[in-house]
């Protein structure tokens, strides 16, 4: 829908088109985007309702494991929902404002993501490299900081990305090819320069995420260095199992975003609907996944889920 004005024509509200190629076949991929979506916020309610539950499991690494929960079940209602809505029902508009507050959430809690496994790394960094200070300190308080720590810094980083984009002067085409409010995707219609646009998101996103990843794995290059030096083989074992699901998810997390970035900045090389896909994936593979792996391999709450459904 659009409405003229003096200087032209005003956009009002977006189309989403989702996958261009694919208009008469896209909403077969609802097959596997609904049931994953199902389990994503299954298992993130039970891994919380779990830790609300159980107060063995009122400590700061299940805290971390609940915030990241949170963050999951947001960007899994937020992003994937309208692109299910669109599939079943034809619900391509969005509101104007609708769309830069999805471009909010989007920008603002993946980075938090990234940050809660940046905490996270950095817990387990002290448990195994300096065990005698960990009780001092990784205690609520940390949690409280670490979680003022998340929202501040991906906030501020983060927020001129949507604003810069709802500046622009959108007076012509509405119709987005994407299932999402990307930035570029929507920043790419307005009758503007976005240059700038893009500039900064490539810079943020790079500073924000890159230096997440770069300490995560410093970190576990120290912890894998302690760990080596123990002489005995159990307590390499348990180490290896605390962090081992930690380090694939967060492994997972990036390798699916640097190839997302890597095929869109291939431009036509590579189909449109590839990068469109990645993306919706992107939000929806690690919320079902990071409670799931967890819940199995962390025996405290693999305990507490089985106390649970028992009751």
């Amino acid at each position: 829908m659009v409405s003229p004005n003096n200087t032209g024509v005003q956009v009002t509200e977006f189309l989403m088109i989702c996958f261009p190629g694919m208009q008469d076949t896209q909403h077969w991929l609802s097959i596997i985007l609904a049931p994953l979506l199902v389990l994503a916020l299954a298992a993130n309610f039970v891994l919380l309702f779990t830790i609300h539950q159980e107060a063995s499991l009122h400590e700061p690494m299940y805290y971390l494991l609940a915030i990241l929960s949170v963050l999951d079940v947001i960007l899994c209602l937020t992003v994937i929902l309208k692109v299910l809505l669109i599939f079943w029902f034809n619900m391509k508009p969005i509101s104007f404002v609708g769309c830069f507050l999805q471009m909010f959430v989007m920008n603002t809690f993946l980075p938090m993501e990234s940050s809660t496994f940046l905490v996270m790394a950095y817990d387990r960094y002290v448990a195994i490299c300096h065990p005698l200070w960990f009780l001092s300190i990784i205690k609520k308080q940390f949690v409280i900081n670490a979680g003022i720590f998340i929202v501040v810094r991906n906030l501020l980083a983060t927020l001129p990305t949507p604003v810069l984009a709802a500046r622009l002067n959108y007076c012509a085409s509405n119709v987005v090819e994407n299932c999402i409010c990307a930035n570029i995707s929507v920043a790419k219609l307005s009758c503007g320069d976005i240059r700038l646009n893009k500039l900064y998101q490539f810079v943020s996103v790079w500073c924000l995420l890159g230096s997440d990843l770069v300490l995560i794995l410093l970190s576990y290059c120290f912890i894998l260095r302690v760990v080596m030096c123990q002489q005995s083989g159990g307590t390499v074992t348990k180490a290896l199992s605390t962090c081992g699901s930690h380090l694939i998810l967060i492994l997972f997390f990036y390798t699916l975003l640097l190839v997302f970035i890597f095929t869109n900045k291939a431009g036509k090389k590579i189909p449109s609907e590839v990068p469109i896909l990645l993306n919706v994936l992107h939000h929806l593979i690690p919320p079902a996944l990071n409670p799931i792996v967890y819940g199995v391999r962390t025996q405290e709450i693999k305990q507490g889920i089985i106390k649970l459904f028992k009751h």
